[in-house]
């Protein structure tokens, strides 16, 4: 049996005259760039997560880079983040001018609330949690570090469209925050996409005109900005999704929770992480860690069974971090769970025999 990673096909396929229905008083309207599309889409995806503000990029790297440049981030500042996270949230930090500063992940993959206090210092600007893997960081705790030592939090939502927190959504607790519409992520459209979400006027106004070369208007330039808007096409693929996401999530959450049962006793060997039942997680990633990952993904692998390693060295061990001043040992969770850490398929085409199917082919393994 065959367990695919990739559903996209499986997603575009069935209502594919939809979208293209959905496409023809674009193409017939000329409006290829901005206009009323893309402000349609924002104002739904707005209203969906709660917020007065979202405002479309082209994609989630530039979403929170732009959440950065927003707050003034500059030279010289600090960034505090985590190192098991994809490239992503750290080159955002980058290009922003910023330093980041690194503390360890939980047992859930998240950052840990416990060791932000010790990595904040005098150039501290930010904490930038991730809701890693679709799931939530305790966002309780961080907001209340943050206010406490007057920093601001930016949100890296962009796994997490969909998820809450005690019926609050992901993406909306800080001042400022960034979501993906990548392919593989619950919000997909065809291509890559991002939004920033705020409820601030002033930062709006800024990214709007940040983000379309600094115009005023077609003859005045109020900043030296940059060229990072939403292109039409993806805001109504977005749309469409946009309104069947809450069956997506549906699904992926009880694909999720038969995984679970299924691996249920044998957390010797393999165990999916805590599930706090204030969080609802949207499963842009099924994650566990696994005695023996290396060998038990082969042999998924060699099943059909299309396993992932989501990712095998955290980013303080990467090449582009060695300025940072970072070591092996430095973050010990990060770096045993990159050891451990393995992907399975749960999104929302998977059926139950496939499910069943993965949990046996698991069990095998470890029976072997």
């Amino acid at each position: 049996m065959r367990v695919p990673y990739n559903y996209l096909k499986e997603q575009f396929a069935d209502p594919m005259e939809d979208y293209l229905d959905d496409l023809r008083p674009l193409i017939q309207s000329g409006e290829f760039t901005f206009g009323p599309f893309v402000t349609a889409f924002e104002q739904k995806f707005a209203k969906y997560i709660g917020v007065k503000h979202a405002i479309g990029s082209c994609n989630g790297t530039d979403a929170l880079m732009l959440c950065l440049k927003s707050l003034g981030i500059k030279g010289g500042d600090e960034v505090i983040t985590v190192p098991n996270t994809f490239y992503a949230t750290v080159g955002a930090i980058v290009a922003a001018g910023a330093k980041p500063v690194f503390v360890d992940c939980d047992d859930r993959y998240q950052i840990d609330p416990n060791k932000i206090e010790r990595a904040i210092t005098a150039r501290t600007k930010v904490i930038l949690p991730v809701h890693w893997a679709g799931g939530s960081p305790d966002m309780q705790a961080i907001m209340e570090i943050a206010e406490r030592r007057g920093l601001a939090v930016v949100e890296d939502a962009c796994p997490a469209v969909g998820a809450k927190v005690n019926g609050r959504s992901s993406g909306t607790f800080g001042r400022v925050n960034a979501f993906s519409m990548h392919p593989l992520k619950p919000l997909n459209v065809m291509g890559d996409g991002g939004i920033v979400v705020t409820n601030d006027d002033e930062i709006a106004q800024w990214i709007r005109t940040y983000q379309n070369h600094g115009m005023k208007d077609r003859d005045h330039i109020q900043m030296w900005g940059i060229n990072t808007r939403l292109q039409p096409i993806q805001a109504v693929v977005a749309g469409r999704v946009l309104d069947t996401i809450e069956d997506l999530i549906t699904a992926r959450n009880g694909n999720a929770r038969r995984l679970d049962e299924g691996l249920k006793g044998w957390s010797d060997f393999i165990h999916p992480p805590r599930r706090p039942p204030e969080n609802r997680e949207v499963y842009q990633l099924y994650l566990v860690t696994a005695k023996r990952r290396d060998q038990l993904l082969s042999y998924l692998m060699e099943r059909g069974i299309e396993a992932k390693v989501h990712y095998p060295i955290p980013l303080h061990l990467q090449e582009a971090a060695a300025g940072l001043g970072y070591k092996k040992g430095d973050f010990p969770v990060a770096e045993r769970q990159a050891g451990e850490i393995l992907t399975l398929p749960a999104h929302q085409f998977i059926a139950g025999d496939q499910i069943d199917y993965m949990i046996d082919t698991i069990r095998a393994f470890y029976l072997r």
